[in-house]
């Protein structure tokens, strides 16, 4: 396994406790690690769930405690709703609003938490509020609109002293049509070229002392010449289309470490450094032989949301988790199993890093480079941020647009690694 850059203390899961008659509580699961990201295994530890409504710093509305011992693989099963608690769970309104779990633990099995992290939990735990359909009585609904007026029926023959015939019944109401689908997200728009910066001025002269007489004063000196435009040591500022909120910035110059965007280095091609010049991300100099589909053939949620820089490595090793170990059978599996230049930190870039290689070594880069990265211009690109289940993000590399497309597309793979 390849080491991670983000240092994770749990990683948790939640499914429902049952599908037939809804008990108070749903499971969950966590897997504990120590801050050197070390499964903690048969040990006692000391853990508290709170629910909060409304968003991520939203009201707790349900606060328990567990003292769980992790098994061989540091992993503990809970029963939320079923634990320590003074709130009564029964009383959570889970169609009214949105709720999120947040999650504390005590690694020594005492009550001094520190909290690891909170989510959202993506859909109500619809077993806990099925008390209201199905078997179970629910509230009476309101009234529906009254039904159209039928045809009235055709005037019968007037008796000689006959009464009137009655009207006629009403029409039975139409069924209402299916939903249609939901229309493709549209395309991100692409970023217009950063305009090249002017060479320096010329320096201007110096004026020219004024003779001295046999005796007289010494002349006055001349005026100082105008200076030119200085451009050395300055920032590129490149604005991408990544969504996650800041401009993608760029060191043109070589820092102290004589380092610049598309220089050869520790088996790869830099294509960002930071402000020090001396840190950045590599790509790998070619593609894999043949494209690789996203997933291992398993529709599953792999919580790779992550965006921005360095998101990518923790991306690929919860990939991994989810969707097993193939030899390198899918793009972030590949990415992880690659050693090459003397290096196996390879991982599959997010969709922000997968935007930096073709803003700065692609077709697209503003520095004049030309497409050093040597990338298919013609096809797409995977990026490790997945947007749900089914569908992740990849990049087009001839005109730099970022799309939705299905985990079990072939698309090409470029490994990167930072340093």
């Amino acid at each position: 396994m390849k080491k991670l850059v983000l240092s994770l203390v749990a990683i948790a899961t939640i499914s429902l406790s049952s599908y037939g008659q809804a008990p108070e509580g749903f499971k969950y699961q966590a897997v504990v690690r120590d801050a050197g990201n070390t499964i903690l295994n048969n040990q006692a530890v000391g853990m508290q769930i709170e629910i909060l409504q409304g968003g991520i710093s939203g009201t707790p509305v349900y606060t328990e405690s567990f003292t769980p011992t992790t098994n061989t693989y540091g992993l503990v099963n809970l029963e939320i709703g079923t634990g320590t608690t003074s709130d009564d769970f029964t009383i959570i309104d889970w169609a009214n609003d949105t709720y999120f779990i947040r999650t504390s633990i005590d690694v020594t099995g005492g009550s001094s938490y520190s909290v690891m992290g909170t989510s959202q939990l993506m859909s109500v735990p619809y077993a806990l509020y099925a008390k209201t359909s199905g078997n179970g009585a629910g509230a009476t609904g309101p009234q529906g609109p009254a039904g159209n007026d039928g045809a009235v029926g055709a005037t019968g023959a007037q008796g000689a002293t006959g009464p009137q015939g009655p009207a006629g019944n009403d029409g039975a109401v139409g069924a209402t049509g299916p939903q249609g689908p939901q229309g493709p997200a549209g395309a991100d728009g692409i970023d217009g070229a950063i305009g090249a910066t002017g060479p320096q001025g010329p320096a201007g002269a110096n004026g020219l002392d004024g003779a001295v007489g046999a005796t007289g004063p010494q002349g006055p000196a001349g005026a100082d010449g105008q200076g030119g435009v200085t451009t050395a040591g300055t920032n590129v500022t490149i604005t991408g289309t990544g969504t996650v909120g800041d401009p993608y910035v760029v060191n043109a110059a070589s820092g102290t470490c004589g380092l610049s965007i598309g220089d050869t280095y520790q088996g790869g091609i830099i294509f960002y450094l930071d402000a020090s010049g001396c840190h950045g991300l590599i790509s790998a100099p070619s593609n894999p032989i043949s494209p690789k589909q996203w997933y291992n053939g398993s529709y599953v949620d792999t919580y790779a949301y992550g965006n921005g820089i360095g998101a990518g490595d923790g991306n690929s090793q919860g990939i991994r988790r989810w969707q097993g170990e193939c030899s390198s059978c899918y793009a972030s599996e590949f990415c992880l199993d690659l050693f090459f230049g003397g290096y196996d930190d390879w991982y599959l870039p997010s969709k922000y890093e997968l935007n930096l290689m073709y803003e700065n070594i692609g077709q697209g880069n503003a520095l004049g480079l030309g497409n050093v990265g040597g990338f298919a211009e013609s096809t797409y690109y995977w990026s490790s941020t997945e947007i749900d289940n089914v569908f992740a993000w990849v990049q087009n590399f001839v005109n730099g647009g970022q799309y939705a497309s299905g985990k079990y597309g072939t698309y090409y793979v470029r490994a990167v690694r930072a340093f």
